[in-house]
């Protein structure tokens, strides 16, 4: 079975990341593409049997305004951790005449219900909120380029990125990148990066490879991931937002990995639904669908400090 991730670009001009894992974690696949010919080429030598696609992108758009119900849950949990996503509707133009992942999903023909238990389906995530979740952070990382960060500030976010990336190898639902010489240059790019540029295009691909690894803890761990929203009205595939983590309260104890927190307590029970291996979930709760919407991508908050790994994950 094969997990791929899709950093997917709202229009076919700008870079697609696109990444694979195989079904020990091992990265297979890694790089960035761009029109929607080239992103079904790369993945569709993986997706013949089974297989388990991470769009990060909006797969079901069906609201004319505002925001869907998916992205109001999980930015009321998020949102304080600079976490919370974009509003999607369908009087964007990008979406009118449907989501571009859910054309290439479809092109695919893998199933988009995320309690589906079809052997190749597509799922939507969001990177930000995985970070966060995953490394237990209390505001995501700045490595998005925005008026007033500086290349050496985004340089170094993103290598806190790759690091934790790289950690996950030590935990209970292992991902094996180093190996992986595609890899290893993005490293060495990133490193060498004098422009935002320079940085912009290695984005794309590690963006993509956390997007695979939230596919494969899915799939591992579906005990510790959250359904924001339904396949009705579209939703959010991410790992639990631990209960303990708070934005300006870091967790004390970093050396356990996410795979090793209780799940018991999940954030905003009535309004999210966890991931079993009965598929059984709950919907969600639109009560407040015109709630603030949150910028993910707003002014730089403290971050923690979490040394040259993110914290040792294991």
């Amino acid at each position: 079975m094969y997990f791929a991730g899709v950093d997917l670009a709202w229009g076919p001009r700008n870079p697609t990341g696109v990444a694979v894992l195989d079904g020990d974690g091992v990265l297979v696949h890694v790089g960035a593409v761009r029109d929607d010919a080239a992103v079904l080429a790369a993945l569709q030598p993986f997706t013949t049997g089974s297989c388990r696609v991470a769009f990060d992108a909006p797969l079901v758009v069906t609201n004319p305004s505002g925001q869907r119900p998916a992205e109001t849950a999980l930015n009321r949990d998020f949102r304080a951790f600079e976490a919370g996503a974009h509003p999607a509707n369908t009087g964007k133009p990008e979406f009118a005449d449907g989501p571009r992942a859910a054309r290439l999903a479809g092109a695919l023909d893998l199933n988009m219900d995320p309690f589906s238990a079809a052997a190749r389906r597509a799922i939507e995530v969001y990177p930000h909120a995985a970070t966060v979740a995953l490394f237990r952070l209390s505001r995501t990382l700045k490595y998005k380029a925005k008026p007033g960060r500086g290349v050496e500030g985004l340089k170094s976010e993103l290598l806190r990125l790759m690091d934790g990336i790289e950690a996950l190898e030590q935990t209970p639902t292992p991902l094996r990148v180093t190996g992986h010489g595609d890899w290893l240059t993005l490293r060495r790019q990133v490193q060498a990066a004098g422009r935002k540029c320079d940085l912009r295009r290695a984005e794309d691909p590690i963006d993509a490879v956390v997007c695979a690894y939230v596919a494969l803890y899915a799939e591992r761990r579906p005990s510790g991931i959250t359904v924001y929203g339904d396949f009705a009205t579209g939703y959010i595939v991410t790992p639990t937002l631990p209960a303990a983590l708070h934005p300006d309260r870091p967790l004390v104890d970093r050396r356990k990995h996410l795979d090793e927190i209780d799940h018991g307590c999940q954030r905003g029970a009535a309004r999210v639904a966890p991931l079993d291996q009965r598929g059984d979930h709950r919907t969600v709760d639109r009560a407040d669908q015109g709630a603030h919407q949150f910028d993910a991508h707003g002014p730089a908050g403290s971050l923690d400090r979490l040394g040259n790994r993110l914290g040792t994950l294991a």
